[in-house]
């Protein structure tokens, strides 16, 4: 990967993606100590970067090539990538996904034309059933990380970060299958060799911080994550020499860690950014500085609404501003409306309250209440929690069912 390649692929791929500018990120800027800037990838046409290495890649192709059809195994942004280019090239388009892939990803895939296969349970499985129907068929294979070309196409996006900020000192980028921190890794170092490159993986699914741990390509025996487009068991052979060179350090960051990033970036910047997307902004946390200016690389945004309820819910409970609990009251007229009363004194907004009559024969304490409440946070929470106890009643806090 040379600079004259990143110079062609960042002229190439200008015809189809979107020049994301970087955003200042007030709130992350306050919350770390260092000066934050957003890479907002998920705002690309396909949702996600991938567009940029695979419409570089198939620009490279000869037209007997894409003649063939093409083919690829993709968890969904870069099936959309190739799918999106290859009708920009008039050529047919083969996907197979993880029937574990949203399905928006699988959609959108659809309605640039493509044909989507579901098969396996994470992208690995997926990709050696693309690569036996290659060699069955003689479609030509695009590969979503392990190939040179198309982490070059990956890397534009280091050149619009040092167009945006020239003076940046960190850049964080998620680590997948490795071609995305590969091309923009590289092309930093030979812009500025001071540069720190910061990969970011999901603690369930860290294939490259193990294989540059044991110098050599490690396939995990599972990719568990929530990130569903960084599940990659084995990283990219063919790529991980530059990540070796050029990437200095790679975090490992827990999925719990990404469903309140999720909530801060769509409260602050009001942003659907998926799980991937988000691995370089619970990373901000994990970093040792103060007084540095970071670019976090927002990877995609493609996420089914399922999902975004799911994870909104999760982070609202992990940020504690929604939590449960139970009551035993006496069995008699009034004593709901006490309760009330003083949760309504404290601000706690009731979202779910089941009242049970019959847990006990006890009439001093024959009826619980289990209470969902909402609250402005952790401190707001032990307010209302002490106010109640106060009042003297007796509290137990369970895990909220929404």
């Amino acid at each position: 990967m040379t600079l004259d390649k990143f110079e062609e692929a960042t002229e190439i791929v200008k015809k189809v993606a979107l020049r994301t500018k970087l955003m200042y990120s007030d709130y992350l800027t306050e919350q770390t100590g260092n000066k934050i800037y957003l890479k907002p990838e998920n705002m690309q046409f396909t949702g996600a970067y991938k567009v940029r290495g695979a419409f570089y890649k198939i620009s490279t192709l000869t037209k007997e090539e894409r003649k063939r059809g093409l083919i690829t195994a993709s968890a969904g942004n870069h099936a959309q990538g190739v799918a999106f280019a290859a009708k920009h090239y008039g050529v047919k388009a083969i996907i197979v996904m993880p029937t574990t892939t949203p399905l928006i990803k699988v959609n959108r895939t659809k309605s640039y034309g493509a044909e989507v296969i579901l098969y396996g349970n994470v992208y690995d499985d997926a990709c050696k059933y693309a690569m036996e129907l290659a060699e069955a068929e003689g479609y030509t294979f695009i590969h979503p990380f392990d190939d040179e070309v198309v982490a070059t196409g990956q890397g534009t996006i280091a050149m619009e970060i040092f167009k945006d900020l020239p003076t940046v000192d960190i850049i964080l980028v998620p680590i997948g299958g490795g071609g995305l921190a590969a091309g923009v890794s590289t092309l930093a170092k030979q812009l500025n060799p001071n540069i720190k490159v910061i990969g970011v993986e999901p603690a369930g699914a860290n294939c490259m911080q193990e294989s540059i741990k044991q110098d050599r390509i490690v396939t995990l025996d599972k990719a568990q994550t929530i990130a569903d487009g960084t599940a990659v068991k084995t990283p990219g052979e063919h790529i991980f020499p530059y990540i070796k060179e050029n990437v200095d350090e790679i975090i490992t960051v827990e999925d719990e860690e990404l469903i309140v990033s999720f909530l801060d970036i769509l409260e602050n910047h009001k942003m659907v950014v998926e799980n991937s997307g988000l691995l370089t902004v619970a990373a901000l946390n994990h970093l040792n500085c103060e007084g540095k200016k970071i670019v976090s690389v927002l990877s995609g945004g493609n996420m089914d609404i399922i999902t975004v309820s799911s994870v909104v819910q999760h982070g609202l409970i992990e940020r504690e501003r929604i939590f449960t609990f139970t009551v035993r009251l006496p069995d008699k007229p009034g004593e709901l409306l006490n309760v009330a009363k003083v949760l309504a004194d404290l601000q706690g907004n009731v979202i779910k309250l089941e009242h049970n009559q019959f847990v006990s024969i006890n009439r001093n304490e024959a009826v619980e209440l289990t209470i969902t409440l909402e609250a402005f946070g952790h401190e707001h929470k032990c307010r209302i929690i002490k106010g109640l106890m106060d009042a003297g009643y007796e509290i137990n806090l369970v895990t909220p069912k929404i």
